[in-house]
């Protein structure tokens, strides 16, 4: 598992750590039963503390993307298909989001967006 903290990245430490290891399970880098670093494990390795990694998980756990079992760790959930869709789905969301925010405030007309959209998309 490899998550990265930036100090330049405005979001709190342990948002960082969420988001990485969602988009690992999202992506299938991180496929269900998957064991995690144990809470003390990832603080050392990332050089951060306890409580972060431990809110870290508390969130990742809420948010069903693992589970935890007393005296064994932390495990990836399994994820439903149907619902691993739709958290892609929401990922690209977010990210067409702000493309489109950014191109609105640049003056760029939402015919010139799906032109660009249908070149970048055919051209991988």
């Amino acid at each position: 598992m490899k998550i990265i903290i930036s100090n330049a990245d405005p979001a709190p430490i342990y948002e960082q750590v969420v988001k990485q290891i969602q988009k690992q399970i999202i992506a299938g880098i991180l496929p269900a039963g998957s064991a995690l670093p144990s809470i003390r494990k990832l603080a050392v390795d990332l050089q951060i503390s306890v409580i972060t990694t431990k809110r870290a998980y508390d969130e990742l756990e809420r948010d069903g993307f693992i589970n935890t079992v007393g005296g064994k760790g932390s495990f990836v959930a399994e994820q439903s298909q149907e619902l691993l869709t739709e958290k892609k789905m929401r990922e690209v969301e977010k990210i067409l989001f702000q493309a489109v925010k950014e191109a609105r405030s640049l003056g760029i007309k939402l015919g010139d967006m799906q032109v660009m959209l249908d070149l970048i998309y055919g051209g991988e």
